[in-house]
């Protein structure tokens, strides 16, 4: 019965002697929380993938393959575009080393829409196994970010301030 007593008499002590600094609540508290290892959630992400499929049984194969996949929401195959769209919280390089574990060959989606870009038919861009309505994803596409850019120079010939600024006249 002494021992017991002594024992939380030793706890209060320390603890009056610990109040000065943080406070009996606190440090007792520093005690019952419970530290997680848990890692942080995935952030949702969208992977798309090109796959070539040729039948139901490949399309079927890989949609199977890639929804068993922990973290996925959804998953929607186009086998006329040859295109795999996964939804979830997912890792993009696991989604596709599991598609190419199906034994077909698997990318990350390359294209993008034809609208898109200022350069549809440069080379590079221009692919003709491509979807219709998409080209390639490449830099060149893209017009260059410098003050040479004719657009920009045709905007500064008027302003709205300054009526008599105009200089065409």
């Amino acid at each position: 019965m002494c021992i017991p007593f002594l024992f939380v008499l030793s706890i209060v002590s320390f603890l009056q002697k610990e109040e000065a600094n943080m406070g009996a609540l606190d440090y007792i508290s520093n005690f019952c929380t419970v530290t997680s290892t848990r890692s942080k959630r995935k952030p949702m992400q969208t992977v798309e993938i090109k796959v070539k499929m040729d039948c139901d049984g490949c399309e079927r194969r890989v949609k199977k393959a890639v929804t068993t996949m922990k973290g996925v929401k959804s998953v929607e195959v186009n086998r006329k575009q040859s295109r795999v769209t996964v939804n979830g919280y997912i890792e993009p390089n696991k989604v596709l080393k599991r598609v190419k574990s199906t034994g077909k060959r698997a990318e990350f989606w390359p294209y993008i829409p034809q609208h898109l870009v200022y350069y549809p038919y440069i080379s590079g861009a221009y692919d003709k196994r491509a979807p219709s309505g998409f080209v390639r994803n490449v830099v060149q596409a893209f017009p260059a970010t410098s003050s040479n850019v004719p657009e920009e120079n045709f905007v500064s010939f008027f302003s709205d301030d300054n009526v008599n600024a105009c200089s065409i006249m």
